[in-house]
């Protein structure tokens, strides 16, 4: 039997077909014929203890691009024009939270404040995390965080070090223009 993600999956290709999947509450490994992750975020109902800045809405990373498999570019997407990966606008979220509602009480209250947002055409006020054009190395593997805190110093000689180790441009223009 052809499902309508199936038909339009088809046709679409590409991030469409991500965007599909995820509609229809498909994981993207799906999109790819690649087996599902098998981990399942834990529930955190303590999130004093996290490391990093309190965000006006609870992100999970974790949940989102470790369990949930969505690629970094779909949400991030101008990471491949820019410096750095930018904050994803309101409209991403609530192209998937306008039906995804959430497990528990506390994705709900936390899906609510996306949809909110896009009512009030009002974005969240991020705390910003990150400011660079980074890679694992430079802001941590985001995917096992259920909270994005700052792994490296990212002082210049740590970045400096990091260069010479990989091998990579030390051009200052890269990261400072």
């Amino acid at each position: 039997m052809t499902t309508p993600s199936d038909r339009v999956g088809a046709r679409a290709g590409g991030w469409a077909s991500v965007a599909i999947a995820i509609l229809f509450g498909l994981p993207a490994a799906a999109q790819t014929g690649q087996p599902a992750s098998a981990y399942k975020a834990p529930v955190i109902s303590d999130t004093g203890k996290l490391k990093g800045p309190r965000q006006p809405i609870f992100f999970r990373h974790d949940i989102h691009a470790r369990q949930d498999q969505i690629p970094c570019l779909y949400c991030h997407s101008t990471v491949t024009i820019s410096s750095e990966p930018g904050i994803p606008a309101v409209q991403t979220c609530f192209g998937c939270h306008q039906m995804i509602g959430g497990s528990t009480p506390s994705h709900q209250a936390e899906i609510k404040k996306v949809r909110d947002a896009w009512a009030n055409r009002r974005p969240p006020e991020w705390i910003r995390v990150h400011s660079l054009p980074g890679c694992i190395s430079c802001h941590g593997d985001v995917r096992q965080m259920p909270q994005v805190y700052q792994v490296s110093t990212l002082t210049m000689g740590w970045c400096i070090n990091c260069h010479v180790q990989r091998n990579v441009p030390r051009d200052c223009t890269l990261c400072h223009y």
